[in-house]
């Protein structure tokens, strides 16, 4: 008896097993659109040789209400340029910022020609440099929360990575809602474990 129980098992098990196989050869080979990486242990990466970006160490700096900031490191692994031309996320409208000097002050604004991240190389998304830019949140972004990120970049395709939540407490940087020319210090610390 046990071994028709086992037998019995064993076939949609089998079939099972052939499924996902079939799925991730038919993933891997696939040279259309790439699709959205999955993200595993809050680092998200894609297929390299479709020239999407691998992102590592994603987070979001914590707030309770206005704006708030996603970092990470962006690699480009492919043999050209990747130009990222928009964020989404479901909490919040977003846009791609940079820092730079005006007036003798450093001051954040909008990246208008989008994050370039050249071929065989990496940028980093820093607080005091490049970044996410959460404008608005309809709620709370507390510690611990993972939230789902997508990216477009100039040719049209897209990524999805997830970044989790984290305190950060380098610097008392204040993203107001004059955002356009808003001063800002400049900051180089890691969020808080």
């Amino acid at each position: 008896m046990p071994r028709t129980t086992s037998r019995r098992f064993l076939r949609p098990a089998a079939l099972i097993g052939a499924a996902v196989l079939a799925a991730s050869v038919t993933a891997c080979g696939s040279s259309g659109t790439p699709s959205a990486a999955t993200p595993t242990s809050a680092s998200a990466s894609a297929d390299a040789a479709a020239g999407v970006l691998t992102v590592r160490d994603p987070w979001v700096k914590a707030a309770d209400k206005g704006m708030t900031a996603a970092f990470g490191t962006l690699v480009n692994d492919g043999d050209t340029d990747v130009t990222i031309t928009k964020a989404a996320t479901e909490v919040s409208p977003m846009e791609l910022h940079e820092m730079t000097m005006k007036d003798g002050k450093m001051v954040m604004q909008a990246k208008e020609s989008g994050l370039v991240i050249k071929a065989r190389s990496s940028s980093t998304l820093e607080p005091g440099g490049d970044h996410l830019m959460l404008m608005d949140l309809a709620e709370p972004v507390k510690a611990g929360d993972e939230l789902s990120f997508t990216l477009t970049f100039a040719d049209g395709r897209t990524q999805t990575f997830t970044a989790v939540a984290k305190p950060f407490t380098g610097a008392q940087e204040s993203y107001a809602p004059g955002h356009g020319d808003s001063p800002m210090p400049e900051m180089s610390m890691s969020p808080a474990s």
